[in-house]
């Protein structure tokens, strides 16, 4: 589609016309620049965005899209410039400046600067929208009210674990492939970090796939300090990314040469007893007629993640019912369903101190209550929005 106002504009110009030309503004650039990037052109919408200041400098919020712009493209020293620049050029009360400040500078690694931010957000805006976020951040950064710090690799284990599961796919690609700290910090997690947020990060090489990633995960595989259950899911990523040719893989003791097509990958080889389990709490979650569907799809989530988990190291099925019990507990805290163990104890005939036992092993595995406080801001923030 041809455009008219270029045509229009150059018409007149030549013409020696007196027609006043159509003037952009803003609002134009800002609208063109959030379309290129609902459609991932990202370098298009910054090309907007940067366009919007330029026409209206003054103007906060421009600078505020253009920042946010800048982060998902892994610029973040210049973004960091710019949101510094409106809280003490343009309009100092967009605290969340300080609080996107915080996060940028933990991922570049430079932890005092990212808690001297996060406490200016809290003492300029003890009430803000990210508050809770922000004391909870600096409650990991400073152990005690800041008198032992924790080691550097917790506080990046915090900001990192943060932009995973915060941002989508194509984000965080987009940081990897721009910054050089953000690479190297996930390859340190991924030997030195905690087991469920190694997986995370495994997943997500084989999200972003390219020679970077799969070499990564290739030198993971030969590695013989690993856990064989974290060597066979970068397997699995490896054979989804379709590796190709010999491999190297630490097995039985020493480094082999194997043809990834033909190797087998151990996954999880479905009981009966774990089947048993997720049945016996579908069957006990129709008896009431209180639940919609999305809810026996969630809880054969939950068990399928908790199984995968913890895997090898599979708890012996004793007694179903009390599985079954706290599984369904386990989805009512999820979703903040008002579902008491004792309640439920007498649904499944088992006691209470069984259904804590084997919650207390699930939420462990699956930091059940964590995920579900994260859900329930997002989803307030979302409501707010």
């Amino acid at each position: 589609m041809k455009d008219v106002t270029s045509n229009h504009e150059a018409y007149a110009m030549i013409r020696g016309s007196n027609v006043v030309p159509f003037e952009r503004d803003a609002g134009f650039y800002l609208q063109k620049g959030m379309f290129h990037y609902q459609k991932n052109k990202l370098d298009k919408a910054l090309f907007y965005f940067q366009k919007a200041v330029s026409v209206e400098p003054s103007n906060p919020f421009n600078h505020y899209n253009l920042a946010c712009m800048l982060s998902k493209l892994g610029q973040l020293k210049e973004a960091n410039r710019v949101f510094l620049h409106i809280v003490t050029e343009l309009d100092e009360a967009m605290t969340d400046c300080y609080f996107l400040l915080a996060v940028n500078y933990g991922i570049l690694e430079e932890m005092e600067k990212s808690r001297e931010f996060l406490m200016r957000y809290l003492q300029t805006d003890p009430e803000g929208d990210l508050s809770f976020e922000a004391m909870e951040l600096l409650d990991a950064l400073d152990d005690d009210a800041g008198v032992d710090q924790l080691p550097a690799y917790a506080e990046r284990d915090l900001f990192m674990e943060r932009i995973l599961k915060s941002a989508n796919v194509d984000e965080i690609s987009s940081l990897f492939s721009s910054s050089q700290s953000f690479r190297r910090a996930l390859n340190n997690r991924l030997y030195d970090g905690p087991d469920e947020f190694k997986e995370e990060i495994i997943r997500f090489y084989g999200d972003v796939g390219g020679k970077e990633a799969q070499e990564v995960l290739r030198g993971y595989v030969k590695n013989p300090w690993i856990k064989e259950r974290f060597r066979q899911l970068a397997l699995l990523e490896l054979k989804n990314l379709g590796q190709r040719g010999n491999l190297q893989v630490y097995s039985a003791g020493q480094i082999r040469d194997i043809d990834l097509r033909y190797y087998p990958i151990h996954t999880p080889v479905w009981r009966q007893e774990w089947q048993q389990v997720v049945e016996c709490a579908i069957g006990n979650m129709r008896k009431g007629n209180c639940y919609d569907e999305g809810f026996f799809d969630d809880v054969q989530a939950i068990w399928l993640d908790f199984i995968n988990t913890v895997y090898p190291d599979t708890p012996k099925i004793t007694k179903v019912q009390t599985w079954a019990a706290a599984l369904e507990y386990s989805l009512a805290r999820f979703h903040y369903l008002s579902l008491t163990q004792k309640e439920l104890a007498l649904e499944y005939g088992v006691s209470v101190a069984s259904i804590s036992l084997k919650f207390k092993e699930i939420n462990n595995a699956l930091r059940i209550d964590e995920k579900a406080q994260q859900n329930m801001l997002c989803y307030l923030k979302d409501e707010e929005e």
